[in-house]
């Protein structure tokens, strides 16, 4: 035993004096508070979203109550509802329902091509490959967005790689067919409504891919095998069993599709015809009209629609699977 194991040590103070100066008093401060050091680090972020984002937010939605002179152009600043009354209007219905249309198609067929992708990365994949999953799903999350759409707008134009595709597959009749259609067609698919929906899918695919293989993973590998087991075909066991289970993941990626559908406005202005999306309608009516009421009357559907579809999303379980 050495000397200094051998001598009693006084036991340490229960309670440390106060740090000196006043870093020390403000350490002390936060110690006993430490609410008020929540509060502290909160303040900049909440000051943030609350001055800048919402509240620029109200102040565009507050125009949405004033009109525009149609004489004088100059925003008449007296509250109406006139403005809201002209979303009404069968053009601006017409942007609104085509808007609507786009973004609820855009979800179903990401939530078709998401499903096996899921599923094989939540059941079968492993190691080395489910990584590779990952980086195949992030990977175009990585690169610009402006760069992906530029490069379908080559990829789906006339003198582009898919016609040329399809011409040495002697299938380009039915691209013309296609394009032949009223409202889904045009003089190629970069200049369609088809086009449009195609780049929409592939870029907010990856939004709904996730959600989806998390819900997925969640679901227990012996559910699956008890439904086989009770004589369940596949196609029983994926309406009774599987999609059930999945649903809140898949309701949880449409929250995303959906929604980046509503609002975005340059994916349809560098792929699509002249008929507008809202988005659009929200830039030009602030940009080029002047309309500044209309443009914010625009903003509000958005806003009115993704309310609702959080609430039902609330109530699947949507938010458990993000």
């Amino acid at each position: 035993m050495t000397i200094d194991a051998a001598i009693p040590r006084a036991p340490a103070p229960a309670i440390l004096p106060g740090s000196g100066g006043m870093r020390g008093a403000l350490s002390d401060l936060f110690w006993r508070r430490p609410k008020f050091l929540l509060a502290l680090m909160l303040l900049p972020p909440v000051l943030w979203l609350g001055i800048v984002y919402i509240g620029s937010l109200f102040a565009l939605l507050a125009q949405s109550f004033f009109s525009i002179d149609e004489f004088s152009g100059l925003i008449n600043r007296e509250f109406t509802l006139k403005t809201y009354g002209d979303l009404f209007q069968a053009a601006n219905l017409d942007i609104i329902l085509r808007t609507v249309t786009m973004a609820a198609l855009v979800t179903l067929a990401s939530a078709i091509i998401a499903f096996p992708i899921a599923y094989y990365a939540a059941r079968y994949a492993r190691g080395r490959w489910k990584a590779l999953f990952y980086l195949g799903v992030m990977l175009p999350l990585w690169s610009s967005y402006l760069v992906k759409i530029y490069a379908w707008k080559l990829i789906l134009a006339k003198e582009g790689i898919l016609t040329w595709l399809l011409a040495n597959l002697n299938l380009l009749w039915l691209l013309d067919g296609w394009l032949s259609l009223p409202i889904v067609g045009g003089n190629s698919l970069s200049v369609s409504f088809t086009g449009t929906f195609i780049v929409f899918v592939y870029v907010w695919l990856p939004f709904m891919i996730l959600p989806v293989q998390a819900a997925l993973e969640r679901v227990p590998g012996n559910l699956v095998e008890a439904s086989s087991d009770l004589g369940a075909s596949p196609g029983q066991t994926f309406r009774n069993v599987l999609f059930p289970l999945a649903l809140p993941g898949i309701v949880a990626g449409s929250i995303f599709t959906f929604s980046l559908t509503l609002g975005d406005y340059i994916i349809p202005q560098i792929i699509g015809t002249s008929r507008l999306f809202i988005g659009q309608a929200v830039y030009s009516q602030q940009g080029t009209a002047g309309n500044i009421p209309l443009a914010a009357a625009f903003t509000v559907v958005p806003i009115v629609i993704m309310g609702f579809y959080l609430w039902g999303a609330k109530r699947m379980g949507a938010f458990d699977a993000l």
